[in-house]
């Protein structure tokens, strides 16, 4: 891995995977004598959380749950 310009680095997809990181977790940098670990946040909002709040009061139509529905199942 190289460190760019601004100070990141890239975690490889298969690291990522394996440790369940995704777009938008929240990790910090802690110092072990001379190691640095990566370490996720463990309170910080779920991706699902972040994506409902994110799309909370979005919605912008006049049809009920019910015409909504009958439209999606095509009765």
């Amino acid at each position: 891995m190289r460190l760019n310009s601004k100070g990141q680095v890239t975690i490889p997809a298969v690291l990522r995977e394996r440790h369940g990181l995704h777009e938008g977790d929240e990790v910090d940098v802690v110092e072990d004598g001379n190691t640095l670990r990566i370490v996720r946040i463990t309170d910080s909002p779920t991706r699902g959380q972040r994506l409902v709040r994110r799309m909370r009061g979005r919605a912008s139509t006049t049809m009920t749950t019910d015409q909504i529905m009958d439209l999606l199942r095509g009765e």
